[in-house]
């Protein structure tokens, strides 16, 4: 991969142009955060015209399919485009929407293992406090995570990435193809349990965003919280 910084450079104008030809508008400004194997890429003011009408029209649910349905076909256009320009071999993509607050975020999965360096903990945080709240959010929705693995890609980037989370009734969804209504269900469920739970009180800041996904074939969710910068 290049330097970090060059890559970071890179891949948000490349998001940028991508977006705007697909949904006629791009985003005002796009940040990517990179950790191998994690890159996040949060977009902001991201709202195409067509778009504002739907949600004025309180079809966000809407909106949110048609994105959804979007990416899915982008998906091997972004790895292929990326692995030429940026030299990033990408082995999963997954993306979340926050329509009122017009911003967006994408999570980029890596071939490769994690970078060698052990991860340092804010000293401030209670790790094991921190990892058994994620725990207890997780089961209230659906169970509590075989494995849990929390990234910090910087001070105001949180990544969560949970195994083994879901119940019967969900794998069977997903065997019936019910893929995107078990997502669409499951977002709004999981944005209120992490602002219902005590993380915020952890983190010693405020949660200004949560995003999720899942890899629902692997049993995989994923959970980035974007957190105020530390006083």
């Amino acid at each position: 991969m290049k330097k970090e910084k060059t890559t970071e450079a890179e891949v948000s104008g490349y998001i940028s142009g991508l977006f705007r030809a697909h949904f006629g508008k791009g985003p005002a400004s796009v940040f990517v955060a990179i950790r191998e194997p994690f890159i996040i890429i949060h977009l902001r003011e991201f709202l195409a015209p067509t778009e504002k009408v739907l949600m004025s029209q309180k079809e966000s649910v809407r909106v949110q399919e048609i994105r959804d349905l979007l990416m899915r076909d982008l998906k091997e256009q972004i790895k292929l485009d990326l692995l030429k320009s940026a030299e990033l071999e990408i082995k999963e993509i997954h993306a979340d929407w926050n329509l009122e607050n017009k911003t967006g975020l994408l999570i980029l999965v890596l071939n490769g293992e994690a970078e060698e360096k052990a991860q340092e903990w804010p000293k401030d945080i209670d790790k094991k406090a921190f990892y058994q709240e994620v725990a207890d959010a997780s089961k209230k929705a659906q169970k509590e995570p075989d494995k849990t693995e929390v990234v910090w890609l910087n001070e105001r980037t949180v990544l969560i990435r949970r195994e083994g989370i879901l119940i019967e009734i969900e794998k069977e969804l997903i065997r019936n193809n019910f893929t995107e209504q078990l997502k669409l269900a499951k977002r709004p469920l999981e944005a209120k349990l992490i602002y219902n739970s005590s993380l915020e009180q952890l983190l010693n800041r405020k949660i200004t965003e949560a995003f999720t996904d899942w890899d629902f074939k692997d049993d995989i969710g994923y959970m980035v919280l974007l957190i105020e910068a530390k006083k």
